[in-house]
């Protein structure tokens, strides 16, 4: 096992498309900056595709090879040829409320014909804000949402600005799956009659999914996958094998890797490795009966944003390696894993190199693109070196 470091900060991902048809664009423009980067099995290029993004949070690749970016503050946008669009119409109100904003983006399976979308926002209501998920259609011209609407909002909305999550993950069903932290109320994570401190599995439509622990039950809400998590910021599932994994920010210390596996408890905040930040023990240590073991864990924290499971063609030698992306230490992290799943190596890459790293998805390609989590973000692609192979 390793250790290192976890943090909270939520901002958000994502920029562009490719369009046939004009577009009204901002002057943010790429800094058409390239660099090579040795790395432990092959050396890098990293390739600056745009510049000037506020705070992105998520970003999606499109069919037609755009990519659509969100920023934490509220704005959607398309960027292409380094260029970012104007805002893009049709977003529902968001609560910029500390950590909270507009958050993750994820296309829906079919995207392709319907051009479906979702995202995941914080929402106000009774109380204060929570997280919120929500689906439109990204119109024809890529200039506007059409029919958004909100599928899920979250139990119990508080006005605490931290720990809104909100990674989405889309079953090969096309269902969700997404995270939601405690919202800064640590116990929270431990009542299964709340989503706070959850993994959560909904349908397209909203409903709880068929094979949802709690489902038709009165122990917990219908919509909970698992408990006991902190502020998970990373989902994903593995395309080869399906397995689900997810990666969320520690306290000081106990930021984690782990599989979520319906109705079990990964402990927060009984059981953690590090400490509160008040620099307290945690009252079951880092083990309990009852309580999951993270598949890894980092003390002191690295504060992990995205995780994406590689298995693209242009790095064979990643091939079911985890990539994560890291705030406080501004890298990526490259997590080997052997043939049962276990991780056995880490490597960092780009170690300060480029700032506080959001987001991280595998492009068609192979490549990675990275998003940095800035006043000035970057959007950045990271390719296989020429010079060297």
């Amino acid at each position: 096992m390793r250790r290192d470091k976890g943090d909270l900060k939520d901002l958000l991902k994502g920029a562009a498309t490719v369009l046939l048809l004009p577009l009204a664009f901002s002057s943010t423009a790429s800094a058409a900056e390239t660099r090579e980067i040795p790395s432990k099995k092959a050396a890098l290029t990293v390739e600056t595709l745009a510049t000037g993004l506020k705070q992105p949070w998520s970003v999606e690749i499109l069919p037609d090879g755009g990519y659509l970016v969100s920023e934490k503050g509220g704005t959607l946008r398309l960027v292409r040829n380094g260029k970012a669009s104007a805002p893009i119409s049709g977003v529902p109100e968001v609560a910029t409320n500390g950590q909270g904003g507009l958050l993750d983006l994820a296309l829906a399976p079919d995207f392709a014909t319907s051009r479906t979308l979702y995202f995941t926002y914080s929402a106000r209501g009774d109380g204060g804000a929570g997280t919120a998920v929500a689906k439109a259609r990204l119109s024809d011209d890529g200039t506007k949402l059409e029919g958004a609407t909100r599928i899920f909002l979250m139990s119990r909305l508080t006005p605490r600005g931290q720990h809104f999550g909100s990674r989405i993950a889309i079953a090969k069903d096309g269902s969700l799956f997404f995270g939601i932290g405690d919202r800064g109320e640590d116990m929270r994570a431990q009542d299964p009659r709340d989503h706070a401190g959850a993994i959560l599995h909904i349908n397209p439509d909203g409903s709880p999914a068929a094979d949802n622990p709690f489902l038709g039950t009165s122990e917990g809400l219908a919509e909970i996958w698992s408990k006991g998590h902190r502020n998970p910021q990373g989902l994903a599932f593995d395309p080869k094998d399906g397995t689900l994994i997810s990666a969320e920010h520690g306290a000081r210390g106990g930021d984690e890797i782990n599989n979520p596996q319906p109705g079990r408890n990964y402990g927060w905040p009984l059981v953690s490795y590090g400490r509160h930040y008040s620099g307290a023990e945690f009252e079951l240590g880092s083990s309990a009966q009852g309580y999951e073991q993270p598949l890894y864990y980092w003390d002191p924290s690295i504060a992990p944003g995205a995780l994406a499971v590689y298995r693209g063609a242009m790095f064979p030698e990643w091939d079911g390696n985890l990539i994560v992306a890291a705030l406080k230490y501004q890298l990526v992290a490259r997590l080997e894993r052997d043939e049962s799943g276990a991780i056995v190596s880490e490597e960092r890459l780009f170690d300060g190199e480029f700032g506080r790293i959001r987001d991280v998805v595998v492009a068609p390609d192979g490549a990675l693109v990275l998003l940095t989590d800035d006043a000035d973000g970057a959007l950045l692609r990271v390719s296989r070196s020429t010079e060297t192979d």
